[in-house]
Formats: C-alpha cells, sequence, structure tokens
C-alpha cells in the first residue's frame, strides 16, 4: 500500500532545461516536493529525474498519460523503474486505460521491490472553463459535475486520487471521501496574475477547500526570493 502524505506544497520546475533547474533548486537546502512536467522531462530525458532525486527531492513526474491501455500499461512499467514519487494520466481516456495503467505501475513495482508511486488522474485542466469544456471539448454539463464523474470512475480503477483545481476539492472529497487525494494547481498568492489559469484560489484559501497538495510555478520559480516564497506558501497551507 502507498503510503499518502498530505498537506505539502510542490513547485512546478516549468524550466527550458537542467541549467535553469539546478540553479533554481541550489535556492533550497533541505528536499522540497518538485513536479517535472512535459517541457522538462522532453528536454532533458530521465537523467534529470535522477540528478533531482540525488538531491534528495520528492518528483511528481506529470506527462498525463493517455493512450489505449495496452500503451499506457506498458509505458507506466518503464515509468515505475525511475523511482518518482507520483505519476499521473487522463481521467478521459476511461475506466479501463486507468486500471491498465495502474496494473503496470504496481507489477513494475512490485518486481523492482520497490514503493508505488502515488498514481492520479487529470481530470479537468485549471485553463479549461465552463464555456470550452461545452462548446469547444463538446462536454455537456457542468464544469464541477464532470469533474467529480472522472474523480469517481478513478477511484472505481483504484487510483490514489485526481488533479482538479482546488474549487472542486470539496466536492470530491464530499462524495469520495478525505483519503482520496486532490492534487490542486492554480494556486496563487493574493493579488498575482492567473495567467493561463482560469480556475484559482490562494494556498490558504486551497487549505480551506480541502486540497491535499497544492502545486504552485511562477508564483515560487519567478520569485525574487523563491525560498521565502515556498515558505510563504508552506505556513499558509499548513
Amino acid at each position: 500500500m502507498t503510503k499518502i502524505n498530505q498537506g505539502q506544497v510542490i513547485v512546478a520546475l516549468d524550466f527550458p532545461g537542467k541549467k535553469e533547474t539546478m540553479a533554481f533548486l541550489d535556492h533550497f537546502d533541505r528536499p522540497i516536493y518538485v513536479k517535472v512536467g512535459m517541457e522538462l522531462f522532453y528536454k532533458e530525458g530521465t537523467a534529470i529525474i535522477q540528478e533531482i532525486k540525488d538531491r534528495g527531492h520528492k518528483i511528481f513526474l506529470d506527462l498525463k498519460l493517455h493512450d489505449i491501455p495496452n500503451t499506457v500499461e506498458m509505458a507506466m512499467r518503464s515509468l515505475a523503474g525511475l523511482d518518482v514519487d507520483m505519476v499521473n494520466l487522463h481521467a478521459q481516456g476511461g475506466r479501463t486505460m486507468m486500471e491498465a495503467g495502474l496494473r503496470g505501475l504496481e507489477e513494475a513495482s512490485r518486481a523492482a521491490g520497490k514503493t508505488r508511486p502515488l498514481l492520479i488522474a487529470v481530470t479537468q485542466l485549471t485553463s479549461t472553463s465552463q464555456e470550452v469544456m461545452n462548446r469547444e471539448l463538446a462536454i455537456s454539463g457542468k464544469l464541477e459535475d464532470v469533474v467529480v464523474h472522472y474523480a469517481k470512475l478513478a477511484k472505481e480503477a483504484g487510483l490514489d486520487g485526481v488533479v482538479s483545481s482546488p474549487l472542486e476539492s470539496p466536492m470530491i472529497h464530499e462524495v469520495l471521501g478525505l483519503d482520496f487525494l486532490t492534487v490542486t494547481p492554480g494556486v496563487r498568492f493574493q493579488g498575482q496574475a492567473t495567467q493561463d489559469q482560469k480556475r484559482v484560489t490562494t494556498p490558504a484559501r486551497a487549505k480551506e477547500l480541502t486540497s491535499s497538495y497544492i502545486v504552485m510555478g511562477r508564483a515560487i520559480t519567478q520569485a525574487s526570493d523563491p525560498l521565502a516564497a515556498y515558505q510563504e506558501a508552506s505556513r499558509d497551507f499548513q
């Protein structure tokens, strides 16, 4: 059983390459939780994961897998060997795909004698608005209801939680319980620009909304004092 350690700030390492990433991590004299996404992973490959792990940091590998079940299962078998702490896939791929991803991750982790990474499912991106979901994605209904529906599918598939905005976290936990994780991007300090995200809030408000983890990127990585910004976010979220 994967141990769940909730209540942490995850810093999104949205940097173009290794040099910028390591320069940012030099601000921290103790391990933190970080997110490695497509931009950095596709540029640097698996080597960047090892270098970050060598510094003691925990890693959420955010690649949002979405493909036919067999492909996702095989991909998760490969990702299991990276020794990251959390990975994800898209709930829109359906329950069978999510079950296949979990199976691949579990079997490969067990074979290697390692703890399985947490597996979570993306519901709707925080850049998606109600109008975009209905008109462009052709998904009917209320955005909140769709998010909760995907969360239900993820739990039925055996996953540990979902990615959602903090605004949907209370509904997810009301239906599925507090042990089912909500990992919530779309978190900013009061008064900061929302950039390309639509459904956002502050660290303190995310805590009130029952987020299990919050993901913060530019609010910390582009701060004049990244360590101070991280510490502020951590205090507000505790």
